[in-house]
């Protein structure tokens, strides 16, 4: 058997990622100094990332990168990636009965992490079971996988520059972002500092409220604490009831940046160089919006029934109500996970509501996940030229969308993903429920639903014991396991993960 995958070349250039993976542990690690932390978690991290690099950059291979071995090195860099960042979880909580000192369980947590789904096995996140250091550390992960992991490697080591176009193609599938600058490592450099300047002006913004005494408890490192998780669309906090903890004013701040966290970092490129009208001329971004103003106008007749708590900001129940149906649906269109309140205590048609938003996704190009917006356009624009067909079988109606027109090789493909991420969803419950029957856990439609589409979407919460105010521990290994799996291929955007187990990659 030939094996045409040059696997050596792609784990050798996975090896540099890796070993750069010990300067990002380098964060948690000065965090865990100046709180009096443990700093073994972090430094063994370091040693195994620096080893595990070093070994497999040994490898010898072709440096020239086909799009085949770039699907090969994604893949193995967030395997290998998440599995290092298990470590501190496992270090920190070695010999205490927390749910972290479980391998399976760092590993989900940390996968969750990467891919920013924010889903978690964590029942208590008080600092009697877990340091700042090591909470600080599950909150830079996502950080770190939102703009993605090889657009990081791709500003930071010269050796992938040669295939840069390749691995951008690889890690997200779609329009493409390479024809923004000439130069593929000057346009993830870019992208990387507008990712950053965007999250720091979050951490600004909310320690400001804080310092003047509108978010009591929004202190400095609660703040750098979302602001690595809102604009990663990731969703993790360390406050156990997620931003319920916190004051209007914080909610309503963090709106705005989830809306960001979603919307094509390609915009802001060209806002940046001059095009002050881009955001007003992208038929996208547009239609984003209108998606987020509907499903809020339906969350917000679904929510008038609900009681809230008096706000010091809002003096009627509409709009506290208000600001519940636009953060929640935000939250969920942007696949943050972020909640204002326990949604599992609502009806069950907003809670089945929810569910279906989980689908829609934000921008191609942003750091959500899900379907994504530009599909659903595509998808519905296709079927439109289907049944015009019908009538007009001899007429030439071609697809056009934001200034695009879309051959069927590219409709070909937004379906396949579509119909690829429906089908997962569908085996991957029918999964779910059976593994949890295995073990004596009876679990609802929704929740098992709810589960695979948060865990595949990268959401985070879903509903019952899993929801927002709850963890995903009472699930057995095998399904954590296996929940970890879609995270990935829901983070990688499915093709990536999914032609591996083909054996087309390995043979033709």
């Amino acid at each position: 058997m030939i094996l045409r995958a040059n696997w050596k070349a792609a784990l050798s250039l996975t090896g540099t990622i890796t070993k750069w993976l010990a300067i990002a542990l380098s964060l948690p690690l000065i965090v865990a100094i100046y709180y009096g932390d443990s700093i073994f978690p972090f430094v063994i991290a370091m040693g195994v990332s620096l080893f595990v690099g070093s070994i497999l950059e040994r490898l010898d291979g072709d440096p020239q990168m086909s799009l085949r071995d770039g699907f090969l090195m994604l893949v193995a860099a967030w395997i290998i990636v998440a599995c290092i960042g298990a470590i501190p979880y496992l270090i920190a909580t070695a010999g205490t009965s927390s749910t972290l000192s479980s391998p399976i369980n760092a590993l989900f947590e940390s996968v969750s992490g990467f891919t920013t789904t924010g889903a978690t096995v964590i029942g208590d996140l008080s600092s009697d079971h877990y340091s700042p250091s090591i909470l600080l550390w599950r909150q830079f992960t996502q950080w770190l996988g939102g703009m993605g992991i090889i657009v990081l490697a791709l500003a930071i080591v010269p050796e992938l520059s040669s295939g840069g176009a390749r691995l951008l193609d690889a890690e997200a599938p779609g329009p493409s972002i390479k024809k923004l600058t000439p130069k593929i490592a000057e346009t993830a450099r870019f992208l990387w500092l507008v990712y950053l300047g965007i999250t720091f002006l979050e951490v600004f913004i909310l320690y400001g409220l804080h310092l003047i005494g509108f978010a009591p408890n929004m202190d400095f490192y609660n703040a750098l604490c979302h602001g690595f998780t809102t604009l990663a669309s990731g969703g993790f906090s360390p406050a156990v009831r997620s931003i319920e903890t916190f004051s209007t004013a914080v909610q309503w701040v963090i709106i705005p940046f989830m809306v960001a966290s979603g919307t094509n970092f390609a915009l802001f490129y060209h806002y940046l160089k001059g095009d002050k009208k881009i955001f007003l001329k992208d038929s996208e971004f547009k239609y984003y919006l209108l998606f987020m103003g509907i499903l809020s106008l339906l969350f917000t007749i679904l929510f008038l029934n609900n009681n809230w708590s008096n706000s010091t900001f809002e003096q009627t129940p509409l709009l506290t109500t208000l600001r519940h149906a636009i953060f929640q649906t935000v939250s969920v269109v942007t696949t943050t996970g972020y909640v204002s309140f326990d949604f599992t205590t609502l009806s069950m048609p907003a809670q089945y509501l929810l569910l279906f938003s989980m689908f829609i996704g934000g921008s191609i190009g942003s750091t959500s996940c899900s379907i994504k917006i530009l599909r659903w356009i595509v998808i519905l624009k296709s079927l439109r030229k289907s049944l015009f067909s019908l009538i007009h079988p001899d007429a030439i109606l071609p697809l056009r969308f934001n200034n695009n027109v879309y051959d069927e090789s590219e409709i070909k493909k937004i379906h396949t993903f579509t119909l690829l991420f429906i089908l997962i969803f569908a085996l991957s419950t029918i999964f779910i429920v059976l593994d949890a029957s295995r073990v004596g856990l009876n679990l609802s439609l929704l929740e098992a639903m709810g589960a695979v589409a948060a865990t595949l979407g990268n959401f985070g919460p879903s509903f019952g014991a899993s929801g927002p105010m709850g963890n995903y521990l009472l699930f057995p290994w095998t399904s954590k396991l296996y929940m970890s799996l879609l995270m990935i291929a829901g983070r990688l955007e499915i093709f990536p993960l999914v032609v591996l187990l083909t054996r087309a990659f390995w043979r033709s």
